[in-house]
């Protein structure tokens, strides 16, 4: 659970960071979402070692995959 919460807060304060310019993309907030949805999924997976390496690798892929989903 507090794996969970850490990603949750790692993506907002990133999406806040976004917007520090004003022009918070609809792309931007898939690749944040993505992120923040695949460090979820990833840190069910592994254990120690494992694990972390399994929420990096998922926050990697998920906010590509967000990216690439809301690309104009």
């Amino acid at each position: 659970m507090k794996k969970v919460m850490v990603t949750l807060v790692v993506g907002l304060m990133t999406l806040g960071l976004i917007g520090c310019d004003g022009n918070i993309t609809k792309q931007d907030v898939g690749t944040v979402g993505g992120a923040v949805a695949g460090g979820v999924i990833g840190s069910q997976f592994g254990g120690g070692a494992g694990n972390t390496a399994a929420t990096i690798g998922g926050t990697i892929v998920g906010g590509y995959i967000g990216n690439q989903l809301t690309k104009d």
